[in-house]
């Protein structure tokens, strides 16, 4: 059974369709990507997803059971985080406190330590700067905190909003590499780039979102090598 499940999803903003009908799934485990263009949909069907944006019509399954706009609350709790477009991090907070923050539905303050070493271990460039203001970090720095504080609730799916927006290209392979790890360390990853190169190298799967329509979906290496995909999205015309 697929972690998530989306079947013939509209969201509409007044007379304009945002997203007519797309359907997709993202199996446990897996890391999927969703590419496509500025204004293709990518981030309205993740704010729906996370209940910011409300459905017209369509069904979203996470783990077998209809969210289908459920209250943004309820949908952290069963297990989504979504890392913003932008970061969005507390600039005035320190970043273990923007850590802590991020682990704010938990209880237990033993799997909240747990969640904190871990997320050190992964990015030990936090863990030297655990004191210092968010806002004063560098940009990629900033990214490494948004996506750790992404996984301190320990979720089951992390929908990631363009997390390569704005980095420099050494940066960005850096933040790339990130996802990977943070996919094998078993969290599913739902990720929108616009980056489709690097998305399409370290994703699995992939759709190619197109004004609102799934226009293409395959196994990452096919899309790679898929002659439309490489001309309008890689910039590959040869």
């Amino acid at each position: 059974m697929p972690l998530l499940e989306i079947e013939k999803l509209v969201v509409q903003y007044g007379a304009i369709r945002a997203l007519k009908g797309i359907s997709l799934t993202v199996e446990k485990g897996a890391l999927v990507t969703l590419i496509g263009a500025n204004g293709a949909g990518k981030s309205t069907l993740l704010n729906t997803i996370t209940g910011v944006v409300k459905a017209m019509d369509g069904t979203i399954r996470f783990d077998g059971i209809d969210i289908t706009n459920w209250d943004s609350h309820e949908i952290v709790r069963c297990g989504i985080c979504q890392v913003p477009e932008g970061r969005k991090i507390f600039s005035e907070l320190s970043v273990e406190e923007n850590l802590y923050a991020g682990a704010y539905i938990l209880k237990d303050k033993n799997e909240v330590k747990k969640n904190l070493q871990m997320v050190y271990d992964l990015f030990p460039r936090l863990a030297e700067r655990r004191k210092q203001e968010g806002g004063t970090l560098s940009g990629g720095e900033q990214q490494m905190l948004a996506l750790a504080r992404g996984i301190m609730s320990n979720p089951q799916l992390l929908l990631l909003d363009e997390p390569s927006l704005g980095l420099a290209p050494l940066i960005v392979d850096k933040i790339f590499e990130f996802i990977q790890q943070i996919n094998q360390l078993g969290k599913t990853i739902l990720l929108v780039e616009q980056n489709a190169n690097m998305a399409l190298q370290v994703a699995s799967y992939g759709y190619v979102l197109e004004t609102g329509i799934i226009r293409f979906q395959d196994a990452s290496e096919n899309l790679r090598n898929n002659d439309l995909v490489k001309k309008a999205y890689l910039g590959i015309t040869g």
